[in-house]
């Protein structure tokens, strides 16, 4: 089927689309503010910029689209019929960026998780909203436990106390 739009206007079409604020983004920054968790936005300093940045947990999230980040099996993703050379380019480009970002806040200790358009949908949003607060109290609780029970036994080190006392014996 060709398309219905001109090519000027397809192209002020997708030159309207933005990376910030968009309605999958604002669904889950929602949500998260409602159950409590308090993050912030575009993170200049992280690579990739993530959407929402929980530093308490030390974990970065993404929400893509599922067209411009090339979900892969997603009904959502397809590439358009014009210009094929141009935009299977730019997906991959933009593949290839996402993973390397990726294995940047890796390197650093940070989580990374992405969050699809079509994971959003409403038939499924709750569900992956729910288990999204799952994860983040996981990576909360698991790093709590490697810091606290993170405990060095030196038996050479020096103690003032006295000596070892069996039980019942006094030291006379």
């Amino acid at each position: 089927m060709a398309d219905v739009l001109t090519k000027e206007q397809r192209h002020r079409n997708m030159a309207a689309i933005r990376g910030k604020g968009t309605k999958p983004e604002m669904l889950v920054r929602k949500f998260l503010f409602s159950h409590g968790f308090r993050y912030r936005l575009n993170h200049p300093r992280l690579p990739g910029h993530p959407d929402i940045v929980l530093r308490k947990y030390r974990t970065a999230i993404f929400v893509n689209g599922c067209f411009w980040h090339g979900h892969d099996n997603c009904r959502y993703f397809r590439l358009p019929k014009t210009n094929i050379d141009f935009w299977q380019k730019k997906i991959e480009r933009n593949k290839e960026r996402d993973k390397k970002e990726q294995c940047q806040l890796a390197t650093m200790g940070w989580h990374y998780i992405t969050i699809w358009e079509c994971q959003l949908k409403p038939k499924v949003r709750m569900q992956t909203l729910e288990s999204l607060v799952y994860t983040l109290n996981h990576i909360f609780l698991e790093d709590r436990k490697i810091k606290a029970y993170k405990i060095v036994e030196n038996y050479d080190s020096l103690m003032v106390a006295e000596s070892e006392v069996a039980y019942g014996e006094t030291n006379k």
